[in-house]
C-alpha cells in the first residue's frame, strides 16, 4: 500500500481520496480498501500514466521532462529492490511461481 500511495503522490494526488473520480475508484477504494488484483491494476495505470505525460510538454522543455520519468522508474525499481531484500527466499520463490515461471535453487 505505501508503494501505491507514493504513486499516488508522484501522480499529484494527495489522497485516494482526491484520485476518487479522476482515476475512477470506488468508494471502497477511495477509502484506500483494494484487493491485490484492484491493486496491482492501478499500479499498471499509474507507472504507465508517467510515461504518456511526456508528449504534452512544449517541445523546448522535451528532453529535461522526458528525462524525469525515467528517473522516477528507476527510484521505484531500486524501492521495490530494496523491499524485495527483505523477502524470504521461500516467498519469493512462491509468488513467481505463482506468477507461473519456474523456480529451482542453486
Amino acid at each position: 500500500m505505501a508503494y501505491l500511495e507514493r504513486l499516488l503522490n508522484d501522480a499529484g494526488y494527495a489522497a485516494f481520496r482526491d484520485a476518487r473520480h479522476p482515476l475512477g475508484l470506488t468508494q471502497r477504494q477511495s477509502s484506500g480498501k483494494f484487493t491485490r488484483q484492484e491493486a496491482s491494476e492501478l499500479i499498471d495505470r499509474l507507472a504507465g500514466a508517467e510515461s504518456d505525460t511526456s508528449p504534452d510538454v512544449v517541445p523546448d522543455e522535451a528532453p529535461a521532462v522526458r528525462a524525469a520519468p525515467r528517473t522516477a522508474r528507476q527510484k521505484r525499481d531500486d524501492d521495490l529492490a530494496e523491499l524485495l531484500r527483505g523477502v524470504s527466499d521461500e516467498l519469493l520463490a512462491a509468488e513467481v511461481s505463482r506468477r507461473g515461471w519456474t523456480v529451482t535453487k542453486t
